[in-house]
């Protein structure tokens, strides 16, 4: 088991005379860029001039750089752009600018382990990666909590890039919760594994499935709705706040013995082998070469597959159910 680092492990005071050029200004780069700064640190944005979050980030009383001089004036660069873009910006506008002894840092392992963003060998390379959605990590941080998160390093130049992981891990406040030290191959393979298997395709196949069974077995569609995927959140928060076993005591007692007599027959052997499969595909780089063709190829099986979602009767019922609840607009 991989150690786990607290606020007490971790020195902020290592950062207060750096500047930390955060380079994207979605969700992760905006609730980022808000605790570090709020933490002390001296934060700089870098975007595109005519990008829809430069004005965001100026309302947000940031210091606002086209990204080459966001690159030139800050000790960390912080790369927070969506991984199908960062590979081009990071070659033509901050590879270029780069200078000895500065600290090129992520939040997602992808392009650095894919080999699609190559680091020149005077810089030090890390990641410091939030295992939360942005808001939420924004949120927990107000409230003066956090979210768990990893830290890893990949070149250390300086010798001192473990401590600068753990520096940055505080100031956005993840060793509040907890920072579990990885590798960037475990980060990037984990990740995608663990969206496909479970967080992303997991679960919309067997929600979608579990809708289409009870529809065909002549139960309403609303009603089919309710029971696979509204109460999926509510089974989700209770698993959230206490695990398996919290949750299997807060239910009743028939769903708790159905639940524990039929899970392994339909998340069987078969399921898990296909779950196997997935990982050497990820670990082989199979789907990372598959992905990248995608992006180049201006996503075309992506956009069937989106249609194929968003036109589904789950999605249908859903879209009317959420708005009569005053859920979605």
């Amino acid at each position: 088991m991989g150690r786990i680092y607290y606020d007490n492990d971790a020195k902020i005071d290592i950062l207060k005379s750096k500047t930390v050029g955060v380079i994207g200004y979605g969700s992760q780069g905006r609730a980022q860029a808000l605790n570090m700064r709020d933490s002390g640190l001296d934060v700089i944005i870098g975007l595109r001039k005519d990008g829809k979050s430069w004005d965001n980030a100026e309302r947000d009383n940031f210091r606002v750089y086209e990204i080459e001089e966001a690159v030139k004036v800050s000790d960390i660069v912080h790369l927070l752009i969506t991984d199908t873009i960062m590979p081009v910006v990071y070659k033509n506008r901050i590879q270029p600018y780069l200078k000895n002894n500065q600290v090129l840092s992520f939040s997602h392992a992808f392009n650095v382990h894919f080999n699609q963003i190559i680091p020149p060998d005077y810089v030090d390379v890390l990641l410091v990666a939030p295992k939360a959605p942005g808001p939420m990590l924004r949120e927990q941080y107000k409230k003066g909590s956090g979210v768990p998160g990893l830290i890893a390093v990949y070149q250390d130049f300086s010798g001192s890039s473990k401590d600068m992981a753990l520096a940055m891990a505080k100031a956005i406040g993840l060793t509040r919760i907890g920072v579990l030290e990885t590798t960037f191959k475990k980060e990037a393979e984990s990740d995608i594994i663990g969206e496909q298997c479970v967080l992303v395709g997991g679960l919309i196949g067997l929600i979608k499935t579990g809708f289409e069974v009870l529809v065909e077995s002549g139960y309403d569609e609303n009603e089919a709705y309710f029971e696979v995927l509204n109460e999926a959140k509510l089974i989700m928060d209770l698993i959230y706040q206490s695990g398996f076993t919290g949750m299997l005591n807060a239910v009743s007692d028939t769903a708790k013995y159905g639940g524990l007599i039929k899970y392994s027959e339909i998340i069987d052997e078969h399921v898990k082998n296909k779950m196997r499969r997935v990982v050497k595909e990820v670990q082989s780089g199979k789907f990372a070469k598959d992905w990248l063709i995608e992006i180049q190829s201006n996503f075309p099986s992506m956009k069937v597959l989106m249609e194929q979602i968003s036109s589904h009767q789950i999605e249908i019922v859903g879209r009317r159910i959420r708005k009569l609840a005053g859920i979605e607009k």
